[in-house]
């Protein structure tokens, strides 16, 4: 980040650090102190944060409420998560365990948790697909979808996901289901989505449709533009952040989280949905996609679905959606929103290659979401 900005640590007068699970997976409760000093930031101020899966987006709030309110110039934001091992209790710090292929998911829903359960639902690790699932019957009951037709929404969704990510070197799956469709004998990409090589893990959710755990790393540098537009690369500006939290033990909690989250950032900003040229969606579920798609207008109401048949969604669609493929192809929780800033930074730039939308994107609209209650909707644009 300091590089493509242009400066180095000495720029720089404050720092955020955020990881999911800092003291689980790095024996640290605030490695802030840690990064700070390998990043040649010693001494100057810090702080460590941790929203979950929304950590990397309030991690871009944070920077920008601190130099907005004129405390400093050029705050640094970054995270680390290292989702798919543990550390090793007296073993050096690169020595990890594998916590295998399903990571934090494959060992159990871990310490208890706390819930007030006369209003409220239990929203642990266990209950996330049974969550989105009722996402989906919603969604099907109101547009009067079948399951069946369900089904093949959120498997066109994962192909669009898969394709964006075949593209993306970042992306830990790159495969495209086309060529594994190929290599197994099925005639067609959604003939291998709808086989047991792509099972149900509940009454609407596959495999494809949820998380792949991985490790990873970000980090962004947050300024006034006056001062951004003395650094090297093009400068993207932060019209406005919306946020909202509902508790996860509530019924639709994050269609509530997000329609509040973007209603916020729609209200300070004054742009329309018709503006919005890229949307980036925090989807640790793949329905989450056509949710947000449809709540910030950026697809009409009771439409996603057909986008999604279409491959509308995909980079080289007129709708896009995570065109670096989403978190179903890679997603380290707290790095996650992070990685998703570079992603949109670097299509607004014109730089992502072979998936570079059609259109450069002027406005981008970035929806974060964490914990299954933290949620974060921020507009981006070009600055001219």
């Amino acid at each position: 980040a300091m590089d493509d900005a242009g400066i180095d640590a000495s720029d720089i007068d404050y720092y955020f650090h955020t990881q999911s699970g800092a003291a689980n997976f790095s024996d640290y409760s605030t490695p802030a102190v840690q990064v700070g000093d390998w990043a040649g930031l010693r001494g100057r101020g810090a702080a460590h944060h941790a929203e979950a899966c929304c950590s990397g987006y309030v991690a871009l709030d944070m920077a920008v409420n601190m130099v907005a309110s004129g405390k400093y110039d050029i705050v640094l934001s970054g995270g680390v998560e290292m989702a798919s091992s543990l550390y090793i209790s007296g073993k050096p710090a690169h020595m990890r365990r594998s916590l295998g292929a399903g990571g934090l998911f494959s060992v159990g829903s871990g310490p208890a948790r706390l819930i007030d359960r006369a209003y409220g639902r239990y929203m642990g690790i266990d209950s996330l697909q049974v969550t989105m699932d009722l996402v989906c019957e919603k969604y099907c009951r109101t547009y009067g979808l079948s399951y069946e037709q369900m089904d093949d929404v959120l498997n066109a969704l994962s192909l669009s996901a898969r394709r964006n990510a075949a593209k993306t070197p970042r992306a830990l799956l790159r495969t495209e289901f086309a060529e594994l469709a190929a290599e197994h004998g099925f005639a067609s990409a959604m003939e291998y989505m709808k086989s047991d090589h792509n099972p149900k893990i509940s009454r609407y959710l596959r495999v494809s449709g949820f998380e792949a755990t991985c490790d990873a790393a970000g980090a962004i540098i947050v300024c006034p533009t006056e001062i951004a537009k003395q650094f090297k690369q093009q400068p993207i500006e932060v019209l406005g952040i919306g946020m909202s939290t509902v508790n996860a033990g509530q019924i639709d909690n994050e269609e509530r989280a997000t329609t509040e989250a973007i209603r916020q950032v729609y209200e300070k900003t004054g742009v329309k949905p018709n503006e919005i040229d890229l949307l980036c969606a925090n989807d640790f579920v793949i329905p989450s996609q056509l949710m947000v798609a449809e709540a910030s207008g950026y697809i009409p109401r009771g439409e996603g679905w057909k986008y999604a048949l279409d491959g509308r969604t995909a980079y080289d669609g007129d709708r896009p959606i995570n065109t670096n493929g989403g978190r179903t192809n890679g997603h380290a929780w707290a790095a996650s929103g992070l990685c998703d800033h570079y992603e949109v930074v670097m299509q607004m730039r014109g730089k992502c290659g072979e998936r570079q939308l059609k259109k450069t994107p002027v406005t981008t609209l970035m929806r974060g979401f964490g914990g299954t209650q933290n949620c974060t909707a921020a507009i981006l644009r070009t600055v001219e």
